[in-house]
């Protein structure tokens, strides 16, 4: 009821816009075309006639809507008086959106319907909107002083646009339908034709003017001149503005032609060429038929029949996700395809981003490291303590192997005696009762040797630790800038950084690129998965299906465009990662080299501060060790003294018993001397 009673202003053009949308998707889910079950009868009144019109369609309903609308954008783009900037844009805006539904009319409707709804007359509207529309821009341009050449292309456009009108009103089904109106517009747009082609030639003129080519000048404002006449003779019985508008362009332009054709004739004495030899004046159409759409919701507010979904819809939105995942499988395809290379070229350069160069690394000590300096500092004490329990443990160590040695030394010379006293005997096997002690003693004294030899090689192997680590020690106890120091860094030239740089740039740009791939990708899922066209669907014949499927699917090429050239740049990132590579290859072995020996000095001071317990507990334990031997190996000694000392009260006694069973010996007879010759 709105819709037929509408309003002549913007609120009447929306109430009109929704009607049609809701209209639509009516049409599309309950059979109300000619013919079919649901067809109702549709009555309205023919506006150049006054006769009634009756079809049993829906669509007749949305054809008559659709010629009001236009009708009522082209009442509202004629109110305003166009005298300020606004009020052109307002009205030009009202004569496209008039364009543009008598434009849908004409291309989506039959032209049966009734005689005004038929393809000339619906092109004469059509054009007389767009030409009503240039006008508007035409009048902005000479307000803003445009360049005199454009002006006259505007103008132009407006001559063609309503020359295009002039035809369908000089065809005859329009002029039997239109009647006495009919010759009422022609006369009309003749005059205006004939007007803005003087317009445009005045703007020629100028042209012509400003390039200094007098004679041309001379011709167009003649051809202007004549062409004003010509608009004033068909301007008889004309509103008295249209008259005062002529005399106004009489005066500027007759002004123009006598003064350029004066000075022509008396200063610039230019040959005035014939208007044909000119080029003619192509115009430049700014003003289009803005297209409407029935099912945009902005326009159309929340669709009524949304809940009435037919199975037809359900099936055709199945289709189209078939048709949503063969697009995602086929953009996958070339993207795995292009990831697997890039993966297994990267796996081949062993190239980490993070740890390319390493160089932070070098500029602080390790954590491990500061761990064990802060544990050192807080027992200053560590190194000497050592120190002081090594030498504890070779003072003990030098004691027992002295002891050792005298008690071995005693046992010898003990042995060497008891030989002795054999040979004196003629080896005599000593008598029973020798002191038992001496076997005992010697017996220890190996079995405490053998000890101190195998203790001896620990402590060797605990002294040659300890003077290992000792120096590490004091380097972790000491300043923390001795400790950098100690540490090895890489000394790079220039142009080895140069390199790192290059490289790490080109390993950004390939982060980069998988990033937005990523990214692209995802947005391509996310996308996808939201679009539901089921409503679309629902007003959509089935014969358009296709073509809406096709046009849905166009919002993704933008996406795809992104991802085809995100996928071809990776060849020309590949070859040059490979280029940088190989420039990188020298200073990334050198690298390596500082790389290893850093790690190793830090092992080694760690391994270095994880030892001092270890040899601290040794230390004890062989302190320990060397005290317990030191007690028994003196008390050896004590025994090892009193045996020898048996021993040798033991020989002594056995000489003397054997030297009294000797008989003493025998007076021996004194010889005669020799006799001399």
């Amino acid at each position: 009821q709105s819709a037929v009673s509408v309003p002549r202003d913007f609120e009447g053009c929306s109430t009109l816009r929704k009607y049609l949308g809701q209209l639509h998707f009516l049409q599309s889910r309950i059979p109300m075309g000619a013919g079919q079950d649901a067809a109702v009868p549709v009555t309205w009144t023919e506006i150049f006639s006054g006769k009634t019109v009756t079809h049993e369609d829906i669509k007749y309903e949305q054809a008559c809507v659709l010629y009001n609308l236009g009708a009522l954008h082209s009442m509202l783009g004629a109110m305003d008086k166009r005298v300020s900037e606004e009020g052109m844009k307002v009205s030009c805006t009202h004569f496209q959106c008039a364009a543009g539904a008598f434009t849908y009319l004409r291309d989506h409707f039959p032209h049966s319907y009734s005689v005004d709804m038929s393809h000339q007359i619906l092109s004469l509207n059509i054009n007389l909107m767009l030409g009503q529309a240039q006008e508007c821009l035409l009048e902005k341009s000479m307000l803003d002083n445009r360049k005199s050449f454009l002006v006259a292309r505007i103008s132009a456009q407006v001559v063609d646009y309503y020359k295009e009108a002039c035809r369908a009103l000089e065809n005859s089904e329009t002029a039997s339908l239109l009647g006495k109106i009919q010759k009422d517009w022609k006369k009309l747009v003749q005059m205006k034709i004939y007007y803005f082609a003087a317009v445009a030639h005045l703007h020629m003129g100028k042209q012509a003017e400003e390039q200094q080519k007098f004679g041309e000048r001379v011709i167009y404002f003649q051809s202007a001149l004549d062409k004003l006449n010509e608009a004033i003779k068909l301007a008889k019985g004309q509103p008295e503005t249209v008259q005062e508008a002529l005399r106004f362009t009489m005066d500027v332009i007759g002004g123009k032609y006598n003064s350029a054709k004066k000075d022509n004739d008396f200063i610039y004495h230019e040959a005035v060429p014939a208007l044909d030899t000119l080029q003619s004046v192509k115009g430049a159409p700014l003003v289009k038929a803005l297209p409407v759409n029935p099912t945009d919701p902005a326009v159309t507010g929340p669709d009524i029949f949304a809940k009435l979904v037919p199975m037809a819809a359900h099936e055709a939105s199945s289709l189209y996700s078939e048709e949503k995942a063969k697009l995602l499988r086929d953009v996958m395809a070339k993207i795995e395809a292009k990831n697997e290379v890039l993966d297994q070229f990267m796996d081949s350069m062993q190239l980490d981003p993070e740890t390319v160069d390493n160089l932070d690394m070098y500029n602080h000590i390790p954590p491990v490291l500061m761990e064990k300096c802060a544990a050192l500092s807080v027992r200053p004490d560590t190194v000497r303590n050592l120190v002081q329990s090594m030498q504890v443990l070779s003072g003990v160590f030098t004691d027992v192997e002295a002891s050792l040695k005298e008690i071995r030394d005693l046992l010898e010379e003990d042995e060497a005696q008891e030989q002795k006293l054999q040979e004196l005997l003629g080896r005599v096997p000593p008598a029973p009762g020798s002191p038992p002690g001496l076997a005992e003693v010697s017996k220890e004294c190996s079995k405490y040797l053998e000890l101190h030899e195998k203790a001896s090689f620990t402590n060797t192997e605990l002294h040659r630790a300890m003077n290992l680590h000792l120096g590490n020690l004091r380097l972790l106890g000491g300043p923390l800038e001795q400790v950098r120091a100690a540490l090895p860094t890489p000394s790079l030239s220039e142009e080895d950084k140069q390199v790192l740089q290059n490289l790490k740039r080109i390993l950004a740009k390939v982060q980069e690129m998988r990033d937005q791939r990523l990214s692209l990708e995802q947005q391509l899922r996310e996308m996808i998965q939201k679009d539901d066209i089921t409503t679309s669907l629902v007003t959509t014949d089935r014969s358009e299906m296709k073509k809406l499927f096709e046009e849905q699917l166009r919002k993704y090429d933008q996406l795809k465009v992104y991802l085809e050239q995100n996928l071809a740049a990776q060849e020309n990132v590949l070859k040059a990662l490979t280029d940088a590579n190989v420039k990188y290859a020298a200073v990334r072995k050198g690298l390596a080299e500082v790389e290893h020996k850093w790690n190793t000095t830090v092992q080694t001071l760690v391994a270095s501060y994880e030892a001092y317990e270890d040899l601290m507990k040794k230390s004890q334990e062989g302190k320990d060790f060397y005290t317990d031997l030191e007690g028994k190996a003196a008390k050896l000694l004590e025994r090892a003294r009193a045996a020898c000392q048996a021993s040798q009260a033991h020989r002594q006694q056995l000489l003397e018993r054997e030297l009294k069973k000797q008989p003493p010996p025998r007076p021996t007879a004194p010889k005669p001397p020799l006799q001399k010759k």
